[in-house]
């Protein structure tokens, strides 16, 4: 099985470029499920909700997504998540056959974690 890894060391900034071409991928990734969303809002907030999640914001919360992706409020993008129609298992099944055509592999998996952010204080949870 052939293992394409790309580990970012602890404490490494992202550079722009990184970010430009992950908006450029995404842009690719969202032509391939934006057909599976019911409605034309919920489409176009996905492909903002993907864009925040891979941007420099520091907290990925609906705040923050919202206010990154020009939105006064987390309400939209509260609803793609929560009640917007769309079929998940299709949305899995159609990044899982991208990855496979970007990854040329059949055994490779894709693993994107960024959970943290840098603590502010010693009250700061986690």
């Amino acid at each position: 099985m052939k293992q394409l890894r790309h580990i970012t060391p602890v404490g490494a900034k992202t550079t722009f470029i990184e970010v430009w071409k992950w908006g450029q991928e995404l842009e690719r990734l969202h032509a391939c499920i934006a057909p599976r969303f019911a409605r034309p809002e919920p489409r176009r907030r996905a492909l903002t909700y993907l864009k925040g999640i891979v941007s420099a914001v520091e907290r990925k919360n609906g705040w923050h997504l919202a206010k990154h992706a020009g939105e006064a409020r987390p309400d939209g993008m509260q609803r793609l998540l929560g009640s917007a129609v769309w079929d998940a298992g299709l949305v899995r099944n159609d990044l899982r056959a991208y990855i496979l055509e970007r990854l040329g592999d059949p055994h490779a998996v894709l693993v994107i974690d960024e959970t943290s952010f840098c603590k502010r204080g010693k009250k700061s949870a986690g």
